[in-house]
């Protein structure tokens, strides 16, 4: 007699675990910039969802492209403290302006990978006096721990070989050409700075080597 209860209970072999980056989905966005096509994608490696932003026929030489680093308070809340969310607004601004172009907006880069709570926790340390770098140092963080083979990936699914890079900061272009995609141009993106992210903006130019010549006109702001 055939045990029926061993054949049901039969495990099958485990099916292979996927990595890189997976798109999942396809959708118009419209948005009060324009319309967008949202492309959805999954990380297999990190278990992040992340989704890159697309206008019109973008070809697949010399793109201008945004990588923009998630950030809430910046993004979502207006704050002060970086100029995130005015940068992520001013790319979308000149992505529909170009005709063409892609945001990728890079999910699990919150605080330079640190986190929401880490970031909220430097924000204090940096009310206490310390610089960005210092408050990271201080909580025993990295620095900077972003990671943009991501978004490499992305634009390669896209189809996208060389970018016109919308960013001041050189690892974002040194990243990119280590992981295949070539960077014709970087095309700063400077926001005017204000009283509550001077000395942010300063750290990120004297330790973090960012491009922000503009400054240098505002050397009355403390």
């Amino acid at each position: 007699m055939t045990d029926k209860i061993g054949v049901i209970g039969k495990k099958s072999a485990p099916r292979p675990q996927r990595s890189g980056v997976e798109r999942v989905v396809n959708a118009p966005l419209p948005t009060v910039y324009g319309e967008f096509r949202a492309v959805g994608y999954l990380d297999h490696d990190r278990g992040d969802e992340q989704v890159a932003l697309v206008y019109g026929e973008i070809g697949t030489d010399d793109v201008l492209t945004r990588l923009h680093s998630e950030c809430l308070t910046g993004d979502a809340f207006g704050s002060q403290h970086c100029e995130c969310g005015d940068q992520l607004a001013s790319a979308l601004r000149a992505v529909v302006a170009e005709g063409s172009g892609i945001v990728v907006y890079l999910r699990g880069h919150e605080g330079r990978g640190i986190g929401l709570l880490g970031k909220l926790r430097a924000m204090a340390l940096q009310a206490e006096g310390l610089d960005t770098v210092e408050a990271n140092l201080a909580l025993g963080l990295p620095v900077d721990a972003r990671d943009y083979g991501v978004a490499a990936e992305i634009l390669h699914d896209l189809g996208v070989s060389s970018v016109r890079l919308m960013s001041n900061n050189p690892r974002k272009r040194e990243a990119l050409v280590r992981h295949g995609i070539q960077v014709a141009e970087q095309v700063p993106l400077l926001i005017p700075p204000c009283e509550n992210n001077i000395t942010y903006l300063r750290t990120k130019r004297e330790r973090l080597d960012h491009h922000l010549p503009h400054l240098d006109a505002v050397a009355h702001l403390s």
